[in-house]
């Protein structure tokens, strides 16, 4: 746990809110004390729903490791990942989340994510975005190449 790498990415969150450059989030990826990978909140700037710091925290330290996976590293980030980013920390599978604002802190400035955890649990098509099964037997065609191709790499 590196309060000061804490410290900085709370002042760079606060940098990107002045600077006009997007939302008031920013993270790093760590391992030991070095910084492999920045990340600002660049949704509204990029026109990306998907630039969350965190997201693009993760991108930034995959690019400089040359890796998908980021094994023994730990993700700082200025507040309590949402869903997606929390998603995307399991899938780059990081050891450890140090957050500093809460989920509840980001919903009182507007960015509530209550109704993404809410769904999660539904059935599918009971979501507010219903999910709708189309084409089922195919679409286990490309599992089935998958378990057979020789070269796959299992992430």
């Amino acid at each position: 746990m590196n309060r000061a790498l804490m410290h900085e990415a709370i002042e760079m969150a606060i940098e990107n809110v002045r600077e006009g450059q997007g939302g008031p989030f920013a993270a790093f990826v760590v391992r030991g004390d070095e910084i492999l990978g920045r990340g600002t909140n660049q949704v509204t700037t990029a026109n990306d729903p998907t630039a969350h710091a965190e997201v693009m925290a993760i991108r930034d330290a995959c690019s400089s490791l040359g890796a998908f996976q980021l094994d023994g590293c730990d993700l700082y980030t200025t507040c309590e990942p949402c869903p997606m980013c929390l998603g995307a920390a399991y899938w780059a599978r990081v050891d450890k989340i140090f957050f500093a604002g809460t989920r509840d802190a980001a919903a009182r400035a507007g960015f509530i994510d209550a109704h993404i955890y809410d769904e999660l649990p539904l059935d599918p098509a009971d979501r507010s975005i219903p999910m709708l099964p189309l084409l089922s037997e195919e679409g286990e065609r490309p599992f089935d190449i998958w378990r057979k191709y020789e070269k796959r790499v299992a992430y």
